[in-house]
């Protein structure tokens, strides 16, 4: 009985704990989206915290309206596309030769490539290294440079050990090359771990300004988050706030809630559609007898 009484309470404090959670998490959001759709007046007065008042889709209008947002964000759309899918095949050509323990050189390549974990040559090296490729104000040095991440190869390389060798051992007998088998076998098989690395890859690439932000000086080719950056950093100015159409206090205010809703609901939409993934064990089953 007592323990019984235990394992009740130990769920109840980790419901609470959940709950405070998922309000630390919503609480920001809420006040995001209720001050983008609030009147001009209650921002101004400081009325608004969880609940819009005085609903008005002004700011909203104005975003829309605006071609260099709709553009910025279709441009953020392909590069995150892009660059999600460069670093799923860059990870995965990587992550599978790591697993044959025949390999030779195996552990000093291994080594190699956790020691850039820790070490790299620093901002300014960068940048002349881009600037030595040719690749400033290039799409591409929005690609390139982050194609691949060694944290998330491990894991993925950590995800094919779980994988049987009799499942490869069996097509290689078949006379299978080793691109077959990796895309037969282990990428089938691997689902889980390719839509969590999708995941990381593309709310990095979508929240990413830094690099486009050192390599990127023309404006067309800023992604949505540079773009953001720039107005939350210079709306308040006269200069820009006229030049923008939204010169007045309240507005401007529920403009800045706006765009960042706007930058943000798109990728929070990701979620939802790859949970999925996180939870099958696509594992079961697959030795057959």
């Amino acid at each position: 009985m007592n323990t019984g009484k235990n394992k009740n309470a130990g769920n109840v404090v980790l419901v609470i704990i959940c709950l405070i959670i998922c309000a630390i998490c919503l609480i920001p959001m809420l006040n995001l989206l209720a001050r983008s759709v609030s009147s001009t007046d209650a921002l101004v007065k400081h009325e608004v915290y969880l609940i819009p008042k005085g609903f008005n889709l002004d700011a909203y209008t104005l975003v829309l309206k605006d071609a260099k947002y709709i553009r910025a964000f279709f441009w953020t759309v392909f590069l995150t596309i892009a660059e999600t899918l460069i670093c799923l095949f860059m990870t995965t050509i990587c992550a599978y030769p790591l697993i044959f323990k025949e390999l030779k050189g195996r552990r000093l390549i291994n080594i190699i490539i956790i020691i850039t974990m820790f070490f790299n040559a620093g901002t300014i090296p960068n940048y002349l290294l881009m600037k030595s490729l040719k690749l400033l104000d290039q799409p591409l040095v929005l690609l390139l440079p982050g194609a691949l991440s060694v944290y998330n190869m491990i894991i993925m390389r950590s995800f094919f050990y779980g994988i049987p060798d009799s499942l490869r051992e069996s097509a290689q007998i078949d006379g299978a090359s080793h691109f077959t088998i990796l895309r037969s076998i282990y990428v089938p098989l691997s689902k889980p771990v390719f839509a969590t690395l999708a995941l990381f890859y593309a709310v990095g690439r979508w929240n990413g300004y830094s690099d486009a932000l050192m390599y990127i000086s023309n404006s067309k080719l800023y992604p949505l988050q540079l773009l953001l950056y720039n107005i939350l950093n210079n709306i308040n100015s006269v200069e820009v706030a006229t030049q923008e159409g939204f010169s007045a206090p309240g507005l401007t205010e529920s403009l800045k809630m706006a765009i960042v809703m706007f930058s943000t609901i798109p990728i929070l939409c990701i979620y939802p559609w790859l949970q999925k993934y996180f939870i099958h064990g696509v594992m079961v089953g697959a030795v057959k007898e």
